[in-house]
């Protein structure tokens, strides 16, 4: 009995020591935790909370546990501001980030991949345009996913075009023909512009006019910009100012949003949601949007859009990237596309292949989403407001504009960006 007392107590003074020591990491004590509220912080820029209500109370009839917390944000030094904010640990679970900004999220290690059991590549592949992968996958890992699919695209008066007998435009050479014919001089100058091309001060979108001609120019290599193929492309671009057979613009207009909400402006090249802003500042404004001319043999369109992406900082990144899968989901696109038409125009053009189908008729968006599968991108988008890989870049290529219209031969103003682009590049992807 003496024996069985002291084996009991041993063991007991055993296990206590054994608690003290460890405590809940012993398994025999360890209670598995149960699931509690999880709340994410969602940043978003443009759309109000009001427009998104609907799709936050769907995710959280389906996930009773989940709560949305949504916060609109300035674009003004949005990049930097998101990334400081990940750097201390106090920024959002879920955020807009522009296709182009991986790099400069990678390189700090800012994002959180996609689980493989929630978001798998080949479904991701099977979802969204070519350029969604091209833009946010990285060595097999899905970073982002896109709500949206948009780039340039033609927007034409149709008042101006039918007036002088042009044609809607599917080459380039087709659209300097019409616009130089629908372009009008004065002694003053020029009063009605047949295409805003050629500068980089009043030419709205500029920059992505130029990243697109380099996509679809061949033999360009982007790593070696001082060529002449390159030089090709600014001799083109600017000879809209500078060549008087092909004049349709000048430096001393206003610039090209202003221009065509006026009526006078035949082509104009932009985003979808430039649309919104040319109705309210003009009504009665007639235009339709087209696909952007191409040259033969190759079909390639400018893309620049945003996806959802999640903090690497998040302590809840798998509800999180399930909430990035429902917002990026048919049904969900579907909704937003609804509530926003509502108010405007209407919604995002879809970034689901499936859903084409559904806005590919429509006058103004359809252009953006019939040029999905043939969006390319690279790092001249304009509007990102990022302080960063697209500002920088711009800065580069608008003196080398400049300096082309000055007199310089492209060739020459080509040797300084290609040094800068170099640099620029260096800086932000040089490590990955």
């Amino acid at each position: 009995m003496k024996r069985i007392i002291i084996i009991v107590l041993s063991l007991a003074i055993v296990v206590g020591f054994l608690f003290w020591k460890f405590g809940p990491s012993i398994t025999l004590f360890k209670k598995e935790p149960q699931q509690g509220p999880i709340r994410l912080v969602y940043w978003g820029l443009w759309e109000e909370e009001s427009l998104l209500r609907p799709l936050f109370a769907e995710y959280q009839r389906q996930n009773p546990n989940v709560s949305i917390t949504y916060e609109r944000k300035s674009s003004i030094n949005y990049r930097t501001r998101v990334q400081a904010q990940i750097q201390e640990g106090s920024g959002p679970d879920v955020f807009r980030l522009h296709n182009s900004w991986l790099p400069m999220f990678l390189k700090d290690n800012f994002l959180s991949p996609a689980p493989a059991d929630i978001f798998g590549l080949p479904e991701y592949q099977g979802l969204f345009y070519p350029v969604a992968l091209e833009s946010f996958v990285k060595n097999s890992q899905i970073y982002a996913a896109p709500l949206e699919i948009d780039g340039l695209a033609l927007f034409y008066n149709e008042e101006l075009l039918h007036n002088v007998g042009g044609k809607v435009p599917g080459n380039w050479q087709e659209f300097i023909d019409s616009a130089t014919k629908m372009t009008v001089r004065n002694a003053d100058g020029i009063q009605t512009a047949g295409a805003s091309m050629g500068t980089a001060s009043n030419v709205d979108h500029w920059s992505d006019i130029l990243g697109l001609l380099l996509l679809q120019q061949p033999g360009v290599d982007l790593s070696n910009l001082a060529s002449e193929s390159v030089s090709e492309i600014f001799r083109f671009y600017t000879e809209f100012v500078t060549d008087p057979r092909k004049k349709t613009w000048d430096v001393n207009l206003p610039n090209s949003t202003s221009m065509f909400a006026q009526g006078r402006l035949g082509f104009y090249f932009a985003p979808s949601w430039r649309a919104h802003e040319l109705r309210i500042a003009n009504p009665n404004l007639k235009f339709k949007v087209v696909s952007v001319p191409q040259l033969a043999g190759k079909q390639v369109g400018w893309a620049s859009f945003w996806g959802e992406a999640v903090s690497a900082k998040s302590r809840n990144a798998k509800e999180a990237w399930k909430f990035v899968k429902y917002l990026t989901s048919a049904p969900s696109q579907r909704l937003l596309y609804q509530e926003a038409s509502k108010v405007r125009l209407f919604g995002e053009p879809y970034s689901q292949t499936s859903l084409s189908g559904e806005l590919i008729s429509d006058p103004i968006v359809g252009a953006f989403v019939a040029q999905g599968p043939v969006y390319k991108t690279w790092y001249l988008s304009s509007n990102t407001f990022d302080n960063g890989i697209n500002d920088e870049m711009i800065k580069y290529f608008g003196d080398g504009i400049n300096a082309t219209l000055a007199g310089t031969d492209p060739q020459v103003a080509l040797q300084t960006v290609d040094r800068g682009v170099k640099q620029v590049l260096d800086k932000y992807t040089g490590k990955l």
